[in-house]
C-alpha cells in the first residue's frame, strides 16, 4: 500500500509545479501585454506635430509694412503702377497720340487695336492723364536706353578725345528728352494743362522729379550735400520751361529750345557757384520751385 501513497505524493508535485508555471505564465503574459500595448502606442503615435498652418487658424495675418526712409520729409511718390491690361492699351493709344493727342479717342483707339472693347478704357481711373503720366514714365525709358547706346559717345567732343563734364552731359540728356516729344510737340500744350490741374499736381510733380533725378544720376552727379536738392530742382525747372519753350518753337533740329537750355543751365550754374550760405540755398529753392509752378501755368 506504500506505492500508490508515493505515486500520489508525485502527482500532488506534479499538479503543484504545473500551478506555479500557469500562475507565472498568467503573470507575464499581463506584465508583457501592457508594455506591447504601449510600445505600440509609442509607435503609431507621431513622431513630431506639426503647427498649424496660419492661413486655418481664426487669427488675422499681419501683412508687413512699409518703411520708407526718412519718409517725413521723403514721402513715397503716389503709385501709378499699371496692370498688363492697362499696359497694353497705353501702349497701343500712344501710336495714336500724334493724330488725337492725350484724349479719350486715343485710348479708344488703343483698347480696339489691342482687342478690347471700348468700355476697357475705363480700367484707368485717371483716364487722359495715365496717357501723359505713360508717357512720361516711358520716355524715361527711353532715355536711359538712348545712354545705354552710346549717348554721350556720339558726341563730337568725346569723338575728339574730350571728357564731358557733368553739366555738358546734363545738357545732353536734357535735349534728347526733349526731341522725344518731337512728334506730339503740337499736342504736348494739352498735356501741361492737364498735368496743372490740381488734382494732376502731385503725380505730375512726381513725375518731374524723377526725371530730373534720372537726368542728374546718369549725367554721373555724385552730390552728397544740399546742392543734391538744389541741382534737382533745378534741372526740373529747366526742363520745364524748356517743354513750354518747345511747344512754340518752330525751328528745325529745335534749335531755339536747345539755345534756350544752354543759357538757363549756364545760369544755373554760375547761381549755384554763388550758394554759400544755408539761407541762400533755402532762398534758391523756394524761388525755383515757384518758377516751375509757374512755367506749368499756377497761378503763383
Amino acid at each position: 500500500m506504500a506505492q500508490p501513497h508515493h505515486l500520489t505524493r508525485c502527482h500532488a508535485a506534479i499538479l503543484s509545479t504545473s500551478k506555479r508555471q500557469l500562475t507565472t505564465l498568467r503573470t507575464t503574459t499581463r506584465s508583457i501585454i501592457p508594455q506591447c500595448t504601449r510600445q505600440l502606442h509609442h509607435q503609431t503615435r507621431p513622431a513630431c506635430r506639426h503647427p498649424t498652418p496660419a492661413h486655418l487658424t481664426s487669427s488675422p495675418i499681419s501683412q508687413p509694412t512699409r518703411r520708407s526712409y526718412h519718409s517725413e520729409h521723403h514721402p513715397d511718390p503716389p503709385p501709378h503702377e499699371y496692370t498688363n491690361s492697362q499696359t497694353t492699351i497705353l501702349s497701343a493709344a500712344l501710336r495714336h497720340v500724334p493724330t488725337h493727342g492725350f484724349t479719350r479717342d486715343a485710348l479708344t483707339l488703343g483698347a480696339r487695336d489691342s482687342g478690347f472693347l471700348d468700355v476697357s478704357v475705363q480700367l484707368l481711373p485717371r483716364g487722359e492723364f495715365d496717357l501723359v503720366l505713360f508717357w512720361l514714365a516711358s520716355r524715361r525709358g527711353l532715355l536711359r536706353a538712348s545712354v545705354d547706346n552710346g549717348l554721350f559717345e556720339k558726341d563730337e567732343r568725346v569723338k575728339a578725345g574730350l571728357k564731358l563734364t557733368v553739366e555738358e552731359k546734363t545738357k545732353l540728356l536734357i535735349m534728347e528728352r526733349l526731341r522725344m516729344n518731337t512728334e506730339i510737340r503740337h499736342q504736348w500744350q494739352d498735356a501741361l494743362a492737364l498735368m496743372s490741374l490740381a488734382g494732376n499736381i502731385p503725380l505730375s510733380l512726381s513725375e518731374l522729379h524723377a526725371l530730373s533725378s534720372e537726368i542728374l544720376t546718369l549725367a554721373g552727379d555724385a552730390s552728397v550735400d544740399a546742392s543734391w536738392y538744389t541741382k534737382r530742382l533745378s534741372v526740373a525747372a529747366i526742363y520745364a520751361s524748356s517743354e513750354v519753350v518747345m511747344t512754340r518753337d518752330q525751328s528745325p533740329c529745335l534749335s531755339e529750345t536747345e539755345a534756350f537750355v544752354e543759357r538757363r543751365v549756364e545760369d544755373s550754374s554760375a547761381i549755384g557757384e554763388k550758394l554759400t550760405g544755408f539761407k541762400q540755398c533755402l532762398g534758391f529753392v523756394g524761388s525755383t520751385a515757384i518758377g516751375l509752378g509757374r512755367s506749368w501755368g499756377l497761378k503763383i
